[in-house]
């Protein structure tokens, strides 16, 4: 555990040997605010650190959308998880959930279909476009949204 200043997020790290699958989890508390997006981006950016530039991209958007989304709809407190799993197969899985303190909201069964004009409202679908799967389940005492990303393991051959 990380010691921290008063209103900076508190990190653990852990590493474990889940099946024979390296396993490292970052969880840090998110500030309930506007900064809430940007601390969860930082959060990704250390925990999928020497991952490849598409994958972390894409997990830097999904992750700055559900914490957005957090700080917009739900209640404090925002908890951001992030599970890198590198399976004995190869490859990368990743897990990412936003965990708030409940909504007042019901869960939207799919994501919204926004108009072009809207400045808001296109979370859910970036999220279900850049993710492999992902959920949603919200209630009064708390909502998770949660998604993972793949990264195959590429094959080389070598030449004869």
């Amino acid at each position: 555990m990380l010691e921290r200043d008063v209103g900076q997020p508190t990190s653990v790290t852990r590493q474990d040997d889940i099946g024979g699958a390296d396993a490292t989890t970052l969880i840090t508390d998110l500030p309930y605010g506007p900064k809430a997006a940007e601390v969860a981006r930082e959060a990704v950016a250390v925990a999928l650190h020497g991952t490849e530039v598409d994958l972390l991209e894409d997990a830097r958007l999904i992750t700055s959308e559900l914490a957005t989304n957090a700080f917009a709809s739900g209640k404090p407190p925002l908890v951001l998880c992030v599970d890198r799993m590198t399976p004995t197969t190869g490859g990368l899985e990743v897990e990412i959930t936003v965990t708030d303190g409940g909504s007042s909201h019901p869960a939207p069964l799919s994501p919204p279909i926004s108009g072009e004009e809207a400045e808001s409202g296109r979370g859910l679908v970036i999220v279900g476009a850049l993710a492999d799967d992902w959920s949603l389940t919200t209630g009064t005492h708390g909502t998770r949204a949660w998604c993972r990303l793949i990264c195959e393991a590429h094959s080389t051959t070598a030449s004869a």
